[in-house]
């Protein structure tokens, strides 16, 4: 099959290194990829959100499958644009994407279909939304409803906090029209995690488990990221927690998709509050997680074109995914002053010196000449396999001191339990 992967991230080059490793892959391309992804896949020169160009170059190429991983592609209805053409892809429709898209159209979801989740009211005037404050005991959450990068959530100690966020995301439009909505939340108690789940439109099918970690610095300090380091599978999963994941929030949110008419295909990927074997929904994203794809996909043993294909055509049974007993660590490294302010443009030294058995995946890198510069804040996804979770951080660990590029930075408590 030739396949033509859609983004630039680590995520990407982990969906590219899984296909990569079928034998019903004839040609893999990425747009617009990056330095890692140019190494395994021929690299188009064309933005993820460049919806036209992408349908038109899948259809002059004879695409036959299209894997889109980010969601700003997906919620501006890339998939519907191939489908039209008769053009495979992996991932939800505008409509499914919305779940990602809107949180408040998400949150009113989960209260029409009981699916356990924080107490929240939605805003459009900012005004409004700071009247009703004292309504919410502090910390407070306060979310962009739109799209913002993995960003757009922020948790206020105190009702000032509060207010500063509120203006910032509504009157200042710190992430643009994503903030014309806010989503104000209680604020969950509990440990976080991640399960991302395999949907064929009838089945909502969990992959492994996994943990990532938000904060900027060690300790959980600093500003949220888009995820600083991940591991699988995350050990607060017990029987009895997956039990009730599947009858409370699996089963209610496929029940949900069925009564509104949604088609849901792809990949839904649930930020998850645990406590006392109990789970609470913190959001719907509709696609691979990142880093959760960098520890997740390494230790699938079943072949990704296969379960993408039976996705689509809406006949995957859990029996397709097969998966690995060693753990997976990953661990970002990032520039400098991520996730605010960053330089581009470093060299990165000491990428052909890692031991063997460790995979990089990159995320903002480009080539220049023979060269790997830096191009983002999260640059790398340094990963490894073990035995044990502790067997998989100490290699990757050991191999990040071989990595090198000016104002590195990462967090060194990444699967410290």
């Amino acid at each position: 099959m030739k396949i033509l992967v859609v983004g630039n991230g680590a995520r990407e080059h982990t969906i590219c290194w899984k296909l990569k490793q079928s034998s019903k892959l004839s040609k893999l391309y990425c747009a617009p990829g990056n330095a890692g992804i140019s190494q395994i896949a021929e690299c188009v020169d064309i933005k993820a959100d460049d919806l036209q160009n992408l349908v038109e170059y899948s259809v002059n190429n004879n695409i036959e499958l299209v894997v889109v991983g980010p969601e700003v592609p997906l919620v501006a209805g890339l998939v519907d644009m191939l489908n039209e053409k008769e053009i495979m892809a992996f991932g939800p429709v505008k409509a499914g994407a919305k779940f990602e898209g809107s949180k408040s159209y998400s949150k009113d979801f989960m209260k029409k279909y009981s699916i356990p989740s924080a107490r929240y009211e939605a805003y459009t005037d900012s005004q409004k939304a700071i009247e009703d404050l004292n309504k919410f005991n502090t910390p407070i959450v306060v979310k962009a409803d739109g799209l913002a990068a993995g960003k757009g959530v922020l948790i206020c100690e105190t009702i000032t906090e509060a207010k500063e966020a509120i203006k910032s995301i509504m009157d200042k439009k710190q992430f643009g029209d994503a903030g014309n909505t806010v989503v104000i939340e209680e604020f969950l108690r509990g440990i976080e995690a991640s399960l991302l789940c395999f949907v064929d439109g009838k089945n909502i099918i969990p992959m492994e488990s996994a943990r990532d970690y938000k904060k900027a610095y060690d300790e959980d300090k600093g500003l949220n990221t888009g995820g600083m380091g991940c591991f699988s599978p995350n050990t607060i999963f017990t029987e009895e927690l997956n039990k009730y994941i599947k009858e409370n929030i699996l089963n209610r949110t496929l029940n949900g998709f069925l009564k509104e008419n949604i088609e849901f295909k792809g990949v839904l990927f649930i930020g998850l509050m645990i406590e006392n074997n109990q789970a609470k929904v913190l959001e719907y994203n509709t696609r691979f997680g990142d880093p959760e794809t960098e520890v997740v996909l390494p230790r699938l043993k079943s072949d990704l074109i296969d379960i993408m294909l039976k996705c689509i055509e809406g006949n995957l049974s859990e029996d397709d995914l097969q998966w690995k007993d060693d753990k997976c660590v990953t661990v970002v490294l990032s520039s400098g002053g991520y996730p605010e302010s960053y330089e581009k443009g470093k060299e990165i030294a000491g990428l052909n010196e890692v031991d063997d058995d460790i995979i990089i995946f990159h995320g903002g890198t480009k080539l220049s000449g023979n060269k790997a510069l830096t191009d983002g804040g999260r640059v790398l996804a340094v990963t490894a396999m073990g035995k044990s979770l502790e067997e998989a951080r100490n290699k990757v660990y050991k191999n990040i001191r071989k990595i090198n590029f000016e104002k590195m930075e990462y967090r060194t408590d990444i699967a410290k339990i």
